[in-house]
């Protein structure tokens, strides 16, 4: 069901934040880092990485496939519905449907300013936002929604990295890792 996203398969860069201290938990969430999408997801990301290389950006991915284990982990240390997706109704991610990525020169292999870090839990991670993220920052974003969207995901407006496939949760079931078979908790 789930397909595994690694390189050289997929010209991406990998950060799985979550299965590091790098979270906004502080803590690894996932004991071992590794990257799955549902087959959908993962032709779209195939588009996105075609859709950035010639305009000379990379796309570097920061979550994709959350277990529902891990999403209960997430939600009981910050039980904030306007980032955090409440387990009981699920998250896109723990169906597969979702994906966490940031921009990348891909020159310099350098992050693009998105004017916040990734997992940054204040409305200035929101989309559209003017005030406090720089010109550089808000078009950054814009230019990361425009791969992301022409090449068919939809956008969480709260949260400029995070791009799902649309309907997901009237298509796919919540899984657990034991139903995924990633073993990524």
């Amino acid at each position: 069901m789930l397909q595994e996203i690694t390189a050289p398969d997929y010209d991406v860069d990998f950060d799985v934040v979550y299965a590091t201290d790098r979270n906004f938990t502080g803590t690894p969430v996932y004991q071992r880092a590794a990257f799955y999408l549902l087959p959908e997801a993962a032709a779209l990301l195939r588009r996105a990485i075609a859709i950035a290389a010639p305009l000379g950006y990379r796309l570097k991915l920061l979550d994709g496939f959350r277990p529902s284990e891990a999403q209960w982990k997430l939600w009981n240390h910050t039980p904030d519905p306007e980032f955090i997706a409440d387990p009981r109704r699920g998250s896109p991610h723990s169906m597969g449907a979702a994906v966490d990525l940031t921009l990348l020169d891909a020159a310099s292999g350098a992050e693009l300013d998105m004017g916040t870090p990734f997992d940054d839990l204040r409305p200035l991670s929101h989309h559209g936002v003017t005030d406090g993220i720089s010109a550089e920052a808000q078009k950054n974003r814009v230019i990361l929604m425009g791969i992301m969207t022409s090449a068919g995901f939809d956008f969480f407006r709260n949260e400029w990295w995070h791009y799902q496939l649309f309907n997901a949760r009237a298509r796919y079931p919540v899984l657990t890792d034991a139903a995924a078979g990633t073993r990524m908790m």
